[in-house]
């Protein structure tokens, strides 16, 4: 069973840039449809950005795009969310997520908080 643990959050100002990091243990990455998830608060968890089954391309939700960036770094078994030009309404708890084969996310990470200041 594949444990995440995601790092990298923190407190930035409007404007500014964090990486979010999702380290995998007990399975790799590879082997996983990957994403990333957030749950602002008094919201409901909401869709990031997530890698295809093959790993080759990635999506995003619309809002998004051009201003995050989902990577990959097999060797170190490890997720990445660049995250640019952040905004206020990006504040949230960041969520890493593994899909079981049925396409399912069933593996979570424990989340890690972003907070964006005006």
């Amino acid at each position: 069973q594949v444990q995440l643990v995601e790092s990298g959050g923190g407190l930035v100002q409007a404007g500014g840039s964090l990486r979010l990091s999702c380290a995998a243990s007990g399975g790799t990455v590879s082997n996983y449809k990957m994403g990333w998830f957030r749950q602002a608060p008094g919201k409901e968890r909401e869709f990031v950005a997530a890698f295809n089954w093959s790993g080759s391309g990635s999506y995003y939700t619309d809002s998004l795009k051009g201003r995050f960036t989902i990577s990959r770094d097999n060797a170190k078994n490890t997720v990445y969310l660049q995250m640019n030009s952040l905004k206020p309404e990006d504040t949230a708890v960041y969520y890493c997520a593994a899909a079981f084969p049925s396409g399912r996310y069933g593996y979570w990470g424990q989340g890690t908080q972003v907070t964006v200041s005006s």
